[in-house]
């Protein structure tokens, strides 16, 4: 059951990364470009937490995360991203990172 798990998660991340590379978002802060697609190093911490495994996301993942912190609100309110970036998955990696996520 477990690999039906993971089998299911692959094509949800895939729709992520597709759309992620396909939003564009304008700079809001001063050296920070919005761009989603930054937040591709957590993907593999996503996808791990999404089947039941714990792990410590990369420290790429963590310092992206604290990148693209001014952007978050953008991303959650975006309809094409909001189940993605406000997914308890998502949550749980950034709370890993010590980045509370904000809310929409």
């Amino acid at each position: 059951m477990e690999k039906k798990t993971k089998f299911c998660c692959r094509p949800m991340i895939a729709i992520v990364v597709l759309t992620l590379a396909t939003t564009e978002y304008p700079a809001r802060v001063r050296a920070v470009n919005c761009n989603p697609m930054e937040l591709s190093p957590c993907v593999e911490a996503m996808t791990l937490a999404a089947a039941g495994e714990a792990t410590v996301p990369p420290v790429m993942c963590c310092r992206k995360l604290r990148e693209q912190r001014p952007c978050m609100c953008g991303f959650i309110n975006d309809p094409n991203l909001r189940q993605f970036i406000g997914s308890p998955v998502a949550m749980a990696v950034a709370a890993s990172c010590g980045r509370p996520h904000p809310h929409s």
